[in-house]
């Protein structure tokens, strides 16, 4: 697939509305678990991690031209992601990026840990798509 330089505002509204979909789900699964509280922080962790990959995908053809470099949140959850499927969890630093932890959503130094929570990645997600739309929505 060629690099996409916009998306159509009804194609993000249509992502944004299944990730809260699934936001919604583990609400209703938490809520409704007799699960103990270790067994469902685990979870949480696997649940959201493959929801952010699950985000990523959705927009994965993005150019990165107009993504920047600039330690936005669409480099974050590059970043992020690339972290969960080549680095064992653990963050990557890309020097051709300016994320700086302390400006980033989740504040993810290089070499820790990845474990993204619900309150992580409902920021997160939130913070990708107001970023999609700023920079890749067609006029």
């Amino acid at each position: 697939m060629l690099a996409q330089g916009t998306y159509d505002a009804d194609y993000i509204a249509d992502c944004r509305g299944q990730v809260e979909a699934e936001i919604a789900a583990f609400d209703i699964a938490r809520a409704d678990s007799d699960v103990d509280d270790t067994a469902l922080e685990d979870l949480e962790g696997s649940y959201f991690a493959a929801l952010l990959l699950a985000l990523e995908m959705r927009f994965v053809h993005r150019l990165r031209a107009k993504e920047g470099k600039d330690g936005n949140p669409l480099n974050e959850v590059r970043l992020l992601v690339e972290s969960l499927m080549s680095n064992g969890g653990r963050m990557v630093e890309d020097s051709k990026l300016g994320l700086d932890p302390e400006r980033s959503v989740l504040h993810t130094r290089p070499g820790e840990d990845i474990v993204l929570r619900y309150d992580d990645f409902v920021r997160l997600s939130r913070a990708f798509f107001a970023e999609i739309e700023a920079r890749y929505v067609e006029d």
